[in-house]
């Protein structure tokens, strides 16, 4: 097992495991090294059949503000963007190899690809301060985790385009009203909630709990998976585009970028 980054922890409660993302200063902002550390506690967890469901929680003032916008299109690696995109989406599937079901517990920010993770999770419960946000094509590039594909089979085409195209923030009361959280609770609340979520999951027949959650997954996962492979596709090139180098330049010139579409 490689070496874990401290900023993203696991915790065994009995048959329920707790993931608690742990970066407050950075409101829980994911990089690299965090994600490494995920994935590698998400393989762990799919060959726990002793784990009955999961709860993923966070420290400090948000859930997971997503990542660092002065990351966005910059790679410091010595791979491709195509081949980091692969093993990003690789990596977040392995949700999908967990027998247990995954809640998520949000507070604070939502933000971005962190969003999208939560979406692809099986349940999502919000405290009252929750806000949801997709802003990257503000940042020159676009969604690219497949939880647009989630959000558009829960609220359809219009909240999408909203979200996605001009950024809109959503608040907590909103996302329950189009079914992307099933509860909104106070923030001293928020902890306790889906751990009795996660212990009522945890009581119940093991194989029907599975197999239920096989149900479920076979309505929605085609439907991801063609996404994520677009967006795979589409990514890259925006990350060549003539605009990402435009809005390079531009930064860095201190000016307006002056983007042509291409």
């Amino acid at each position: 097992m490689q070496d874990r980054d401290p900023r993203v922890r696991l915790e065994l409660d009995g048959p329920v495991a707790v993931i608690t993302n742990d970066n407050p200063d950075k409101h829980n902002a994911f990089d690299d090294a965090m994600d490494a550390t995920l994935f590698d506690i998400l393989a762990e967890l799919s060959a726990r059949p002793d784990i009955r469901a999961v709860v993923w929680r966070g420290e400090g003032k948000s859930w997971s503000s997503g990542r660092d916008v002065g990351s966005i299109g910059i790679n410091n690696t010595d791979m491709t963007h195509h081949e980091l995109m692969t093993r990003g989406i690789r990596g977040i599937q392995r949700l999908w190899d967990l027998e247990a079901p995954i809640i998520v517990a949000i507070h604070g920010w939502a933000l971005g690809g962190s969003f999208q993770r939560a979406l692809l999770c099986d349940i999502r419960i919000a405290s009252d301060d929750a806000r949801f946000m997709l802003p990257e094509v503000g940042h020159g590039v676009i969604p690219d985790t497949g939880g647009v594909s989630v959000l558009y089979e829960m609220c359809g085409h219009g909240l999408v385009s909203d979200m996605v195209l001009t950024g809109r923030r959503l608040s907590a009361q909103e996302a329950l009203t189009h079914g992307i959280v099933s509860r909104v609770v106070t923030r001293d609340e928020l902890d306790d909630t889906a751990m009795e979520m996660a212990q009522k999951i945890a009581s119940s027949s093991a194989v029907a709990v599975k197999m239920a959650r096989r149900v479920i997954g076979h309505l929605a996962r085609p439907a991801v998976r063609a996404s994520m492979e677009d967006e795979l596709i589409f990514q890259t090139f925006v990350n060549r585009s003539d605009d990402m180098a435009e809005m390079r330049a531009a930064r860095a010139e201190g000016r307006e970028p002056r983007y042509r579409g291409s």
